[in-house]
């Protein structure tokens, strides 16, 4: 079963991938690895997966071969999830009044989408991003902000989630994007096993900050054994005065190096993997809310909940029912292939 908005469908998560001329085939080639790979017989979710062109004849890829898309545009309004790779790089030119109707009704009546890389600049001519924070290449970020000057750029995360609207940075940030997306929807265990299967990192720190050219360090230090200190000690309260003494630094000097390497601070980098290993628990145990609280480091169950909802978007209660007893996901729409109850 599928939890879906307020209600349950019985109906494979439905993706679609629009692809037109000028189409990156790396970001392509995550979407069919994450959701056109069919896993069933490693028990995971296999979804229902296909490839959307306006063109009825083959398509051209950003490195010179072609491919053919085997659904048109409408096929868009029937998908829970549409995924935007980029388009005709460097950067993509007017989309055509077809495409932005068919993504327009996508969201209207109830998908996700998500932008992958440059995807972002289809969905700004779309107009869904108007209000909204958008994660963008740094190297395309300025350009972004002239051409949509009402969307709020944020050019040092890897993606941004903000349903049912998502944004990915540069090119490798794609699979941070889709494998968020599997979580959301089918949990972190499913989530992990793919990224185990794509031999990748289910979840990267930090943000685009690390990958900006800067000046090449002086000092072969490195934070690498202290942060995996920290992740064996979630459930010690761990102050930067004394990691930075772990790090034989000062503790500003801790601090500075810290947000260089990882693109964000102590306090962010423990609370996301101590939500990170709740949510494991809450799907693998039947561990009490405050065992689970406990063991990860967040010291209560009220203290958990308010991380939970603050970045997952529900309770640890709710995230436990919907992920451990039926495998249930995060927020889709409402599916062509059945009714809910």
């Amino acid at each position: 079963m599928i939890y879906c908005h307020n209600r349950r469908v019985s109906h494979p998560w439905n993706v679609a991938v629009l692809v037109g001329d000028g189409v990156a085939p790396f970001e392509l080639g995550v979407a069919c690895e994450v959701f056109g790979t069919d896993r069933g017989e490693q028990q995971l979710p296999v979804y229902d997966f296909a490839l959307c062109s306006e063109s009825t004849s083959s398509v051209s890829t950003k490195s010179g071969f072609r491919l053919i898309a085997t659904h048109g545009l409408r096929r868009l309004s029937e998908a829970d999830l549409v995924i935007v790779p980029p388009l005709d790089e460097p950067a993509p030119p007017e989309v055509s009044r077809p495409v932005i109707e068919a993504l327009s009704r996508a969201v209207e009546g109830g998908a996700w989408v998500a932008a992958l890389c440059s995807g972002v600049f289809v969905l700004g001519q779309a107009g869904l991003l108007r209000g909204r924070t958008a994660a963008v290449h740094w190297y395309k970020a300025d350009d972004f902000r002239r051409e949509f000057p009402d969307v709020e750029v944020d050019e040092s995360v890897l993606y941004t989630a903000d349903p049912p609207v998502f944004t990915s940075a540069g090119t490798a940030a794609a699979i941070d994007l889709c494998l968020h997306l599997v979580r959301m929807r089918s949990g972190a265990r499913t989530a992990n096993a793919i990224a185990r299967r794509m031999v990748v990192p289910p979840h990267r720190e930090g943000g685009q900050a690390q990958y900006i050219e800067l000046p090449v360090p002086t000092s072969t230090d490195t934070l690498g054994p202290v942060l995996e200190w920290m992740g064996h000690n979630l459930r010690r309260d761990l102050p930067v005065a004394e990691l930075a003494r772990r790090a034989r630094m000062s503790p500003r000097t801790f601090a500075r190096r810290f947000k260089a390497e990882t693109g964000t601070t102590p306090l962010h980098w423990l609370t996301t993997q101590r939500t990170a290993r709740a949510q494991q628990l809450l799907e693998d145990t039947d561990s009490t809310l405050e065992s689970v609280a406990d063991s990860c480091g967040f010291g209560n169950a009220t203290t958990m909940r308010h991380h939970f909802l603050r970045r997952l978007g529900v309770t640890p209660t709710e995230y436990r029912r919907t992920f451990r007893t039926d495998r249930g996901v995060a927020p889709g729409r409402r599916g062509h292939h059945g009714s809910g109850s």
